[in-house]
Formats: C-alpha cells, sequence, structure tokens
C-alpha cells in the first residue's frame, strides 16, 4: 500500500506540473483514489485505535496483577502498534496531499 500510495501521488503531481489541461475522467478517477484511500485510512484507524486500547489494558491489569505474561503480550502488541501508527501517518498525510492535488486539478481544469 505504502509504494502504491506513494507512486500516485508523485504520478499525479507530474500530471499536474505538465502543459495539458486535467480531463474530466481524470478528476473522476482521482476522486475514486482518494475514497479508496479514504477507505484503507478508516480501516488503519480504527485497527490502530483496538490495538493502542488492548495495549494499554494489558499494561493497567499487568501492573496491577503483577502479571509478567500481562506485559509481555503488551510488548508485543507494541511491536505491532508502532508500524500501525506509522502507517497511519503515511496514509493520513498523503489523502491529504491527495485533497490538495484535487483542488490544483480543478484550478489546471478551470
Amino acid at each position: 500500500m505504502k509504494e502504491r500510495i506513494l507512486n500516485y501521488v508523485k504520478e499525479t503531481d507530474k500530471l499536474i506540473e505538465g502543459k495539458e489541461k486535467i480531463s474530466k475522467e481524470r478528476l473522476d478517477y482521482h476522486l475514486i483514489q482518494i475514497e479508496q484511500f479514504q477507505h484503507e485510512r478508516l480501516i488503519h484507524l480504527i485497527v490502530t485505535a483496538f490495538v493502542g486500547i488492548i495495549a494499554i489494558l494489558f499494561l493497567l491489569f499487568g501492573l496491577l496483577e503483577e502479571n509478567i505474561g500481562l506485559l509481555i503480550a503488551f510488548l508485543g502488541l507494541m511491536c505491532l502498534f508502532i508500524p500501525y501508527i506509522l502507517h497511519y501517518y503515511l496514509l493520513e498525510n498523503n489523502v491529504q496531499k491527495m485533497y490538495y492535488q484535487y483542488d490544483k486539478m480543478i484550478n489546471k481544469k478551470l
């Protein structure tokens, strides 16, 4: 997913910088891509929040119960949580870029 969104944003930047006008079909295609990446972003937000909440619960119960198994589970979840945060950050920033690209495309079409 990372490679796909980065390549798409780079391609679209080249299209915007080019001299040709933006077609209605290209604008529609861009909106479809935004919708797909928004959906991906929402799913990753839900998963990231869920993993974060479960990790915090494992930490709290591990400390309250002095259970080393729960603390080890917490560390395991943190190994998942950090990549989830980084991937969500990538999706969020690039979807925001795609909004700006769409605005530029609209202005170029006019």
